[in-house]
């Protein structure tokens, strides 16, 4: 039987990654999330540091103050999308191939394509993130709104130029959910009854 797989993408203020904790608490499977940045770093021999400034972002990234044992990945002096992106990728298939595990963002859900996986997209309404977020980071709802809208562009432009695919798009997932409606923990066991009955959750 195949372990369960779960990939969450999410709106950024939508609570995704609470609900992917709740998931895990539930169903007793590990999650990872900034996990992969230290999974990641350990196999490139690249510094943590790199992958945390770069996470979910796009863009060329100088190495000058990162070096570490450079290990199968090159030497040169720098470190594209591509290449961190196949790193961490790497790392993904390594710990889905281990055994039950919930991914949080990292076009896991691609990356994963090959594998039976239930993949989640959690949104809200950006009413309901700027709130969230303006709460959690003690900004203004204006600094909220302009952070939500850097935050997404980011992950769209990130998850849109590594997998050729469009971020958020239902027919990118199995399920997409608003968070607003049921609330973290009622999300989390309206996945889990979703999943159950589809068969990708055991």
């Amino acid at each position: 039987m195949n372990p369960t797989i779960i990939n969450i993408g999410r709106q950024f203020g939508s609570g995704g990654r609470r609900i992917a904790a709740a998931l895990g608490a539930r169903l007793g499977i590990p999650v990872y999330d900034n996990e992969l940045i230290v999974e990641a770093a350990q196999k490139s021999g690249f510094s943590k540091e790199l992958f945390r400034r770069r996470d979910e972002h796009k863009s060329n990234f100088t190495l000058s103050n990162f070096f570490g044992s450079l290990n199968n990945y090159g030497g040169e002096s720098y470190l594209n999308d591509n290449r961190l992106f196949q790193i961490q990728s790497d790392v993904i298939k390594e710990l889905a191939q281990q055994g039950p595990a919930i991914f949080v963002g990292r076009a896991s859900d691609y990356v994963l394509r090959e594998m039976e996986c239930l993949d989640v997209f959690i949104s809200a309404p950006l009413e309901v993130r700027k709130k969230d977020v303006a709460e959690r980071e003690g900004i203004s709802l204006e600094e909220a709104e302009d952070l939500i809208a850097k935050r997404d562009r980011d992950r769209e432009s990130y998850y849109n130029y590594l997998t050729f695919g469009q971020w958020g798009v239902a027919s990118n997932y199995d399920l997409c959910v608003d968070s607003s409606i049921l609330g973290i923990e009622g999300t989390a066991d309206f996945i889990i009854d979703f999943g159950r009955k589809c068969g990708l959750i055991r």
